[in-house]
């Protein structure tokens, strides 16, 4: 656990260095192109154009960075004081100060975001923006003295090792070894902290004294990539074969290196056919003199050939190391594939993997998809499923029970637990973690994958779909709320019982609801709801430990700022009675990188909580509830707006 809460936070810093950089790539790139055309050895030299070249890589791309960076934190507020702050490094610094605003960007929005808070309701009225003014302008102040006395110098020395350091590895010949951590430190979504937090700073320092840097191809290279590709092409088996051209095209050409961790992880000994390859590839480039003049963004063939010095042995020094590369990648990569095991490799469960290593939705995993079946005619019933029935799913079908309602289609919708889907299921609609899960379970049904319950895009698809198919027929085919429920509950209702036995006013009452609370986690969220929902009654002690399960088997946020922690199926027998506890968290606390705002821990037995959990699903699928809730300054107020879905 501990290990893979350092890789993620490794991650996320690496993210955010990411997000720093990656907005203001077309400034590189224009500084790149300026580099190479005008200075005295460009291809169309020009000296007033090339007057242009030492400002905007000493104070416009600094500047840009230590912007974006104080926005990331506290919106343009914070862009303002991060880039007045970044001021201070880059006057105090001789060489281009990337990393110095790296780290007075976003501290100077921190700064500034504390003050706000610190200060908020307490300026009288009329005096907001000679306060916001005057604020900003001395924190940035102080802010930019500090970093051109202290933080300046102090990033001028550690890049000064930076640099030696790269330069004793070229000159001793090691440099290639760095595709030992570079090569799979791409596949753990590792790789933005080394990118853009050492390599591309160092890269542009390099490129201002000699004009390029090979520091730019040691990640962006896509030979190791293409050459594992391509060994899949030849010797690869079933749906990993077959998809590995396709693969290898959006790889190759459109830079997304992201494509092709899925095949590496399907055999991890493939590990060693990209590390070999990018050492080749690296060699290959030392040995000629290859390298760019900007960062390649992203790293596809057409984006390094953009940013390659334009002269004839510039060119053959990095097309040869992305060929040797891929040359080696694919001997290896055919060599581990043809004496490895002879079983078909499933690509599906593969990136499914990768998207969980990332930490958040992949941008290719939908590539690998599996089909989601034919589209029915004259549908009747649409049934929602998760693991346990009782929460997520709930709340998805009466949010599209509405819409179907609204459009007046004679279609029921239900929601039931995974295990529980019926076998003349026509159209199941599951998280998308969930629905390799319910295909097994009815292949024959039309299946579609959704990761926002509240908002999903994919509601006004489906159903633009089924009204395309004729049956949209003008009358009023869905009973009101309240006739509703006990479709809802089809799945989930004992014979016997009574689900009007339990008063509404039991399920949620003020006691339960917390808030302006703060975590530094959702795990810590998430006890803190189950504990909430023990000390009421709800639930038995062991029903916490199986809110954390659930949460782990598919995230429990839904959209629109919500999460919905609940127990799985499994822990229905230690929900005593049904019962809901809310927690107001008004700073957010991240959920898989989603940042949830409200958080609804629910407890459901016999269906008794789906009619408020329905009204809850509708007041949260629009933003304006959202704000008005995590605003409430009192739990009587907070339920009223609940209890406007329920009316």
């Amino acid at each position: 656990m501990a290990h893979f809460n350092i890789k993620v936070a490794v991650q996320k810093f690496g993210n955010f260095l990411s997000s720093m950089v990656m907005p203001n790539i077309s400034a590189f790139i224009a500084w790149g192109l300026i580099t190479a055309l005008f200075i005295p050895s460009g291809f169309l030299p020009n000296e007033s154009l090339a007057k242009m070249v030492t400002p905007m890589v000493t104070f416009l791309l600094p500047l840009l960075i230590g912007y974006t960076g104080g926005k990331l934190i506290h919106d343009h507020r914070g862009g303002v004081v991060g880039a007045i702050a970044t001021m201070g490094v880059i006057v105090g610094s001789d060489i281009p100060m990337f990393l110095g605003a790296m780290i007075m960007g976003p501290f100077g929005g921190y700064v500034i975001k504390k003050f706000d808070q610190l200060i908020e309701g307490k300026i009288k009225a009329g005096f907001e923006m000679l306060v916001n003014n005057f604020s900003a302008g001395i924190i940035g102040g102080l802010l930019s003295i500090l970093s051109f006395l202290a933080i300046g110098p102090a990033v001028d020395v550690f890049t000064g090792w930076l640099v030696a350091g790269v330069d004793w590895l070229v000159g001793t010949g090691l440099l290639p070894l760095t595709s030992i951590l570079i090569e799979p430190a791409k596949v753990l979504f590792l790789n933005n902290a080394i990118n853009h937090g050492v390599l591309s700073p160092i890269g542009v320092e390099q490129v201002k004294q000699t004009g390029a840097s090979i520091l730019f191809l040691l990640e962006s290279n896509p030979g190791p990539g293409i050459g594992v590709l391509l060994a899949y092409c030849f010797f690869g088996k079933g749906t990993a074969k077959k998809s590995a051209p396709g693969a290898a095209i959006i790889h190759f050409f459109g830079g997304i290196h992201e494509i092709y961790f899925p095949y590496i992880l399907m055999k991890p000994m493939l590990f060693l056919a990209v590390i070999l390859g990018g050492m080749s590839g690296v060699f290959t480039l030392v040995l000629l003199g290859g390298g760019l003049f900007a960062p390649a963004s992203p790293g596809s063939i057409l984006a390094i050939t953009a940013v390659t010095p334009h002269n004839a042995g510039a060119y053959i020094a990095n097309f040869a190391g992305v060929i040797v590369a891929a040359l080696v990648s694919f001997i290896v990569g055919a060599f581990i594939l043809k004496t490895g095991k002879q079983s078909e490799e499933n690509i599906e469960d593969a990136a499914k993997k990768m998207q969980e290593m990332k930490g958040k939705k992949s941008s290719v995993a939908d590539v690998f998809a599996s089909d989601p079946g034919t589209m029915p005619t004259n549908v009747s019933k649409i049934i929602f499923a998760c693991d346990a029935g009782m929460g997520s799913s709930a709340m998805g079908a009466s949010l599209l029970r509405k819409k179907v309602k609204e459009a007046g289609l004679n279609i029921t919708v239900t929601n039931t637990a995974i295990s529980n889907i019926p076998a003349d299921a026509q159209i199941v609609i599951t998280q998308e973690e969930l629905t390799p899960r319910a295909q097994n379970k009815v292949p024959n049904a039309y299946h579609v994958s959704v990761d926002n319950f509240l908002s999903s895009p994919e509601y006004d698809s489906l159903l633009a779909r089924l009204q395309d198919d004729g049956t949209d027929e003008l009358h009023e085919i869905v009973e009101d709320a309240e006739e509703k429920v006990p479709d809802v509950r089809e799945h989930s209702i004992e014979p016997g019982i009574n689900v009007d036995e339990q008063d509404d006013n039991e399920l949620l009452r003020e006691e339960n609801v917390f808030l302006n609370q703060q975590f530094a986690n959702k795990e810590e969220a998430i006890r803190f709801a189950g504990r909430a929902l023990v000390n009421a009654g709800y639930v038995k002690e062991s029903y916490i430990e199986a809110m954390i399960a659930r949460d782990e088997l598919t995230s429990t946020y839904m959209g629109n700022d919500v999460a919905i922690p609940h127990g799985t199926e499994e822990a229905k027998k230690d929900v005593l009675k049904s019962g809901f506890t809310v927690l107001q968290i008004p700073e957010g606390v991240d959920f898989d990188g989603q940042k949830a705002r409200l958080i609804f821990g629910i407890a459901g037995k016999d269906g008794t909580h789906l009619e408020i959990l329905s009204g809850i699903a509708v007041t949260c699928s629009e933003m304006e509830n959202i704000e008005k809730m995590v605003k409430a300054t009192s739990a009587r107020e907070l339920m009223d707006i609940i209890n406007v879905g329920n009316n």
